[in-house]
């Protein structure tokens, strides 16, 4: 039997105050003729990543519906993670070399694994690469099967792509952020594009005094009373923490007292994020104005919430980009934020409305430096962010569209 995560419970109708009753009152109706549909997702941590995050805000609030909603995990092993880290970043266009050996790990790793999956499901949704071979393994029995692919697939390494898409391609249906995500070789008899979302409700994400923030912030070393620049990612190629530094050090030439703080999350299944952390401390010896976080060094869920109500600016310099939860995260803080135009968040940022969207290091320079002298035109768009985020990307319509895809599928001639 795979190992189950064991959520804290939620209700549908404490999120009322925040998206109206009416909108409760729809996704309510929306589940009723799947009430007792019996759900299973499987990814391959329970910590540390965005997918993790959507899972546990998205299985509690589907049982409160009525479904029965489960998440399992792909029994670990670091050779595994290894390869399939690689493949995530072949998929999002990297270079890599595809060996005999590596083939074999990953597809022993689902072998084993789908020998532990059980039988009594009525959906099964499979996310991202690491598991993407399941469904070839255990076969379809008499449920319907979902792969969710959370990353940017638009130009993948082929050699990655064409040895997974035969796998992906015996589904149901297939979940992407973005059409632009969908390979244009994909076949597959059901397509849906569902955008993710934060939960308001999560220590991460939930209302907190900003005097409370600020002493939680102040204690661990940063000074308030000068300018803060922020990014809360993964020690990840993708998310340039390198070029992170680069903008902070252009931005200090014209704000001597600027402050970096940079927090990542360490997870299971990304052996490469501590070469990243290491290339990245090495970086900023010497600079007692930048900070590096991890949540194995006291910042956490509850402390990024902190952070990112306290920032004078929040940057996410990614260079590719599923979705970025965090922009959204900073969105509904009220943050100015400033972004990579790429992947999925211009989906979240209004360039000008919202927030301010950069394509390289001169523009992200150029934008911090605008919001740490327009405190008025930051105040503004954050405001605007916070109502943005309310409308389009709060879990409670991620469950009404996934909700909507059970019904399509289940109700479907699909076999």
């Amino acid at each position: 039997m795979l190992e189950k995560v064991i959520l804290k419970k939620k209700r549908i109708d404490d999120y009322a105050p925040i998206i109206g009753q009416e909108k409760v009152a729809n996704l309510k109706e929306a589940a009723k003729p799947i009430q007792g549909l019996r759900v299973l997702h499987v990814n391959a941590t329970a910590h540390g990543g965005g997918v993790a995050e959507l899972l546990n805000s998205t299985i509690p609030l589907l049982n409160d519906l009525g479904l029965q909603a489960e998440w399992g995990l792909l029994c670990k092993e670091e050779p595994f993670f290894e390869v399939t880290k690689n493949f995530h970043n072949a998929l999002q266009g990297k270079y890599y070399d595809l060996t005999p050996l590596a083939e074999k790990i990953y597809l022993k790793r689902n072998r084993l694994c789908a020998k532990m999956l059980e039988n009594d499901y009525d959906l099964i949704v499979i996310h991202d690469p690491q598991p993407a071979a399941l469904r070839h393994f255990h076969g379809r029995g008499n449920a319907k099967w979902i792969w969710r692919c959370h990353i940017d697939t638009s130009r993948p390494n082929m050699d990655i792509w064409n040895f997974i898409k035969p796998f992906i391609e015996e589904y149901d249906a297939m979940v992407f952020t973005m059409k632009e995500f969908v390979p244009r070789d994909i076949k597959t008899p059901c397509l849906y594009t569902i955008a993710p979302a934060i939960d308001p409700f999560t220590s991460k994400n939930i209302d907190l005094d900003v005097a409370v923030c600020k002493t939680i912030v102040a204690e661990f070393g940063i000074n308030l009373r000068r300018p803060l620049l922020l990014q809360v990612s993964r020690f990840d190629p993708w998310k340039d923490p390198l070029g992170v530094l680069e903008v902070y050090r252009q931005v200090k030439e014209k704000v001597d007292d600027a402050q970096l703080a940079y927090i990542g999350s360490m997870a299971d299944d990304d052996p490469e994020g501590w070469h990243i952390y290491n290339q990245v401390k090495d970086r900023v010896k010497g600079d007692s104005d930048i900070f590096l976080y991890t949540n194995l060094s006291g910042v956490h869920a509850f402390e990024v919430n902190c952070f990112q109500r306290v920032a004078d600016v929040v940057i996410q310099k990614s260079i590719r980009e599923g979705f970025g939860l965090v922009v959204s995260e900073a969105l509904w803080k009220e943050a100015a934020v400033v972004a990579g135009n790429v992947g999925g968040i211009p989906l979240q940022i209004n360039d000008g409305v919202n927030g301010l969207l950069a394509q390289n290091n001169e523009e992200f320079v150029d934008k911090v430096l605008y919001f740490l002298t327009n405190i008025k035109k930051s105040h503004e768009m954050g405001k605007r962010g916070h109502e943005y985020v309310r409308e389009h990307f709060l879990v409670p319509r991620l469950v009404q569209e996934e909700i909507k895809l059970y019904r399509d599928l289940v109700h479907s001639s699909v076999v």
